[in-house]
């Protein structure tokens, strides 16, 4: 029981209101919508597309190389 002091949990704690004061000295209560967006899956799907055309022309590029490289020493070696 001495060990559970001060600890937390893994909950994140947030201030979702956001209170502003105009000039006049008026304040406005707003929610913060920074804190929780929304994730588009297009998006995410978009970069998973991205990476994966990367990845494949990385692997072509490879590929091709050590392709030239074993035709030159090919073309080295009969000379």
């Amino acid at each position: 029981m001495w060990l559970n002091l001060n600890y937390m949990s893994g909950e994140q704690i947030t201030n979702d209101i956001v209170e502003t004061q105009d000039l006049e000295g008026e304040l406005h209560s707003s929610k913060n919508s920074s804190t929780k967006q929304r994730v588009d899956i297009n998006v995410l799907l978009n970069k998973v597309r991205l990476a994966q055309q990367k990845e494949k022309r990385e692997s072509t590029i490879f590929f091709g190389l050590v392709a030239a490289v074993i035709v030159i020493t090919g073309v080295i070696v009969s000379i």
